[in-house]
């Protein structure tokens, strides 16, 4: 095996990235009080969320890749506080994500922490057409998800429908969201079955 010298900095930024991993483990949690049994990871809310930001992005003439770096990185602190659901947060106070992330990127090369946490302040304090579409892209994602629950049977992710729904900010989220609850959740297999 070829050894390789590496820095410190190089091991603080694998162990950033192999913490990371943990998001493709850990459960959101807000969906245990709609009854859910077994639900989506941080990791599978935080992929679908790019995805959708990007394409919302492009409908409302904002930076599609901006969107998605914003949407990625928007839930990584959720490795050390957990996904507290908003019914917990009443009774919690947890420190804000530019200071968890602070933590998680303090081993890692300079260029790669201070881009990751301008990334989350930006995210977490701007009000950039990015940034709006990024926030949407996050609650239309717990929307789809809130109807994929739905017809799965779980009655009770209808208020979570209804209250992300609610908070879109952007016309072609609105769009998506009208859309959506218009659709069987496998409505895209229609195009190949017809």
């Amino acid at each position: 095996m070829d050894e390789q010298q590496h820095t410190p900095e190089d091991t603080g930024t694998v162990g950033y990235l192999l913490e990371m991993g943990m998001l493709k483990r850990a459960k959101r949690s807000g969906w245990w009080i709609a009854g859910v049994k077994d639900p989506e990871t941080i990791a599978e809310h935080s992929w679908r969320t790019a995805v959708i930001g990007a394409v919302l992005a492009l409908m409302e003439g904002a930076d599609p890749a901006r969107v998605a770096l914003l949407c990625t990185f928007h839930d990584t602190q959720e490795t050390r506080v957990g996904d507290i659901p908003w019914i917990g947060r009443r009774y919690l106070t947890a420190a804000s994500n530019e200071a968890v992330t602070a933590d998680q990127v303090a081993d890692a090369h300079p260029a790669v922490a201070d881009g990751i946490k301008a990334v989350v302040a930006e995210y977490e304090t701007g009000s950039s057409p990015e940034v709006v579409v990024a926030h949407d892209a996050d609650k239309l994602d717990c929307m789809l998800q809130g109807l994929e629950y739905l017809q799965q049977g779980y009655s009770a992710a209808q208020e979570w429908v209804d209250s992300t729904r609610a908070k879109l900010k952007t016309p072609s989220a609105q769009r998506l969201a009208a859309a959506a609850q218009t659709m069987s959740v496998t409505e895209w297999q229609r195009t190949y079955l017809r």
